[in-house]
């Protein structure tokens, strides 16, 4: 015989004594507010209603994606485009599970954001006894995916872990992290104490002597190079100011893209793939690496050998040792180090910088060998890259996913400048980023435009957030090159000489899919017919998506 065990009640559980008192689920409330959330994502369930109750009260509006996937997606562009941390909030179990792929991408992309989840009650029993949403371990499961995951234990804890959060976000390499509030704890009352903040923290400055160090070895560069990734997005102004004063030529990451505008005569944008840039690369007598890890997500193959001296800037020192060591290590904020660095600089300029011509000239040569590399595996994307490029204003936000039209095209071919943003799912590489980051951005920044860029593969693991983007009803184009299936890996399948298996899929109306959603959706079979389609989808309210088809290979 079996017997039923009771849920947890849910009536909150006076504090001893007449203070005043706050249920778990409010301090937590009141505590994001303090540290200036106004915005979150999530899906309420049965055991975070407590969370949920107290959010309009304290100015934090919600947005509810149809799963928890999405909402991390949208918390994580919400974060990289703010400069503020997303907060995302799940309930139990499988809710939490499901937002654990865009946690493991925002700590590849270096995102800072925050989960917060109810668990099971306080003294539940390590045998599982049948609670809903019950499993061993939920600060198990995060942390193999975000920096922290930490469960409190009383009501007074609540208000130091969100603050500890929130510290280790501005002190730290930002990446994600955890806070799990045991179900019981959210309905409890506790003491009505003053809320904790994290303490303010200035800018780390790397240390005087390496600064001295690296502004000599700059000062004396030959041939030097910068690369720049996400690290550096803080410090777009310093970094140009330092290729146009050293003659050093730019090439960024995917998370670095656009930082210095990619039409600028000393950007080669992002071609750290390319044998040609890799091989040049080796030949500088000085590489000035910012906010990047110089990994294979970036360079798609082992670091390459360097000839010169490596000066690394970045705020996580072990970055300092890790895939190509830094001769030179500026452990450091990036807008504070190379202001400091600018600064050190400043009675003398590299001799790189005394023949503009000559470094534009040979950078012109290294552009036609880039091209000879990067345009047969998007020559029939770049027509259509051109049409959006001159659709669209410069202070375009696009998101992408991981698919061939995004890093065999748009990543190299579509150029971008400070005033726009790309947001790609680098490192962890995860499937379905685009249109829920889109959402993401439109929510942080509703009159900018956002346009969503993904093939069909990958679309379809967060199709579902259409009805989100019909929810908010702005304009949202939604651009999806339809290869019939997961093209990139039927493409290693042949190349590999093995039969394609389980890539090809199924035809789906795309457009007519997005119409059922409350939407619109057109189908482009051409640059000028993509190009149209796109100045209307700017102007509707909702989200348009337009399919490109495209030959699969055979």
């Amino acid at each position: 015989m079996t017997s039923a065990v009771s849920p947890p009640s849910t009536q909150p559980i006076q504090a001893d004594g007449c203070a005043p008192s706050r249920t778990g689920g409010e301090t937590l409330v009141r505590a994001l507010a303090a540290h200036g959330v106004t915005q979150a994502f999530g899906i309420p369930g049965t055991h975070n209603l407590e969370i949920y109750r107290h959010l309009a009260a304290h100015g934090i509006d919600q947005l509810n994606p149809r799963h928890e996937q999405g909402a991390g997606y949208a918390a994580d562009a919400y974060a990289r485009l703010t400069g503020t941390p997303g907060v995302a909030i799940t309930t139990t179990g499988p809710a939490l599970l499901n937002i654990a792929a865009a946690v493991g991408q925002a700590y590849s992309d270096s995102v800072p954001l925050l989960v917060v989840s109810p668990g099971m009650p306080l003294r539940h029993p390590r045998q599982s006894i049948g609670l809903l949403h019950e499993m061993r371990s939920q600060t198990e499961a995060l942390r193999g995916v975000a920096a922290v995951s930490h469960r409190v234990s009383s009501v007074e804890e609540i208000g130091a872990a969100v603050a500890r959060a929130f510290t280790l976000f501005r002190t730290r390499r930002p990446r994600p992290v955890h806070i799990e509030v045991p179900l019981d704890l959210l309905t409890t009352e506790g003491p009505a104490r003053p809320v904790v903040t994290a303490p303010p923290a200035g800018p780390a400055r790397a240390d005087a002597d390496a600064l001295t160090a690296a502004a000599r070895t700059l000062r004396s560069a030959a041939r030097p190079a910068i690369v720049l990734g996400g690290g550096a997005r803080g410090a777009a102004a310093e970094c140009l100011r330092l290729a146009e004063e050293f003659g050093a030529p730019v090439v960024t990451t995917a998370n670095g893209k656009g930082i210095v505008a990619e039409t600028h005569p000393l950007s080669l944008g992002v071609c750290l793939h390319t044998a040609a840039v890799r091989r040049w690369l080796g030949e500088r007598d000085v590489i000035l690496a910012v906010g990047t890890e110089l990994a294979e997500s970036d360079l798609w193959d082992a670091p390459p050998a360097l000839g010169g001296t490596l000066i690394r800037v970045d705020l996580d020192p072990a970055q300092m040792y890790t895939s190509l060591p830094a001769d030179i290590p500026l452990v450091g904020d990036a807008r504070a180090t190379l202001r400091a660095l600018l600064a050190a600089c400043a009675d003398g300029r590299g001799s790189a910088g005394a023949d503009p011509g000559g470094t534009h000239r040979a950078l012109a040569a290294l552009r036609v060998e880039r091209d000879a590399e990067t345009h047969g595996s998007a020559a029939h994307l770049l027509p259509y890259l051109a049409a959006i490029r001159a659709v669209l204003p410069e202070d375009t936000v696009l998101t992408s996913d991981s698919a061939q039209c995004c890093y065999y095209g748009a990543i190299p071919h579509l150029p971008v400048g400070p005033r726009g943003r790309y947001l790609h799912p680098t490192g962890f590489g995860t499937l379905g980023y685009a249109l829920p980051a889109a959402i993401g951005a439109k929510t942080a920044e509703p009159g900018r435009p956002v346009v969503a860029l993904s093939g069909d593969g990958g679309l379809q693991f967060c199709v579902q957030e259409l009805a989100t983007a019909v929810q908010l009803r702005l304009p949202l184009p939604v651009v999806v090159f339809d290869n019939g299936g997961y093209g990139e890996i039927r493409d290693e399948m042949l190349a590999r000489g093995d039969r394609p298996v389980a890539v090809d899929l199924s035809p789906v109306d795309l457009p007519a899919l997005a119409r059922a959603y409350g939407g619109h959706g057109v189908r482009a079979d051409s640059p000028d017919a993509l190009a149209d389609a796109l100045r209307q989808a700017l102007v509707t309210a909702g989200p348009t998506l337009i399919t490109v088809p495209e030959e699969p290979s055979r």
